[in-house]
């Protein structure tokens, strides 16, 4: 596993020898940054969720992004995350918490523009994080919300306030991409009285 763009490109990565983690492909990663760097338009905060090795958020961090903060439950991958921000020299710009995904939802504060999910391919509730997520502050009206998962898992369409703009294929993996559902403020049409026929 490396970093395939930006300041750390072609950086080794560490990645944690369990059978929980399963890390994404090289064209994975490259198909999700291409998404991103045509929809995403603020990079100032990216949160990686089932954070792995960290490959997801070191990524983002090398291609641009201000901050990130990782997460994942296992502290042999939160260990490995912190190794491999050292090693890239972008541990200043990051933060790793070793706790559950829901839990870091209910605890982080302020809006991220990118927020990327690679949960394990058995983890069949992911759509019930998905929610939890679709109703916190952490999703903006700018946030980009990028999901793998297995092309056997079919997610839904829409979770709350986060709908689905886009699919991809790759390989045995899907990309789902999805963004907040803006509702417009704009009072109804008002209609004219008709004339008096008096």
């Amino acid at each position: 596993m490396r970093v395939i763009a930006g300041k750390a490109k072609g950086h080794q990565l560490k990645v944690p020898k369990t059978e929980v983690v399963r890390p994404a492909t090289d064209l994975v990663r490259g198909a999700i940054f291409s998404i991103l760097e045509s929809m995403a338009t603020d990079w100032s905060r990216v949160l990686d969720l089932y954070s792995g090795s960290g490959a997801m958020g070191i990524e983002a961090l090398s291609r641009g992004a201000d901050s990130a903060d990782f997460v994942d439950r296992q502290r042999r991958c939160c260990d490995i995350i912190r190794q491999n921000l050292a090693k890239t020299k972008l541990e200043n710009q990051a933060h790793v918490y070793c706790c559950s995904v829901v839990k870091a939802i209910a605890f982080l504060k302020g809006e991220y523009g990118i927020i990327i999910l690679d949960p394990p391919y058995a983890n069949t509730v992911i759509g019930e994080v998905i929610i939890h997520l679709a109703a916190s502050e952490l999703v903006g009206k700018n946030t980009v919300v990028i999901i793998t998962h297995s092309p056997h898992l079919i997610l839904n369409t829409g979770y709350g306030s986060l709908k689905m703009v886009k699919e991809h294929r790759h390989g045995d993996s899907c990309i789902a991409i999805y963004k907040k559902e803006v509702q417009s403020c704009q009072p109804p049409l008002q209609s004219t009285p008709a004339a008096s026929t008096l």
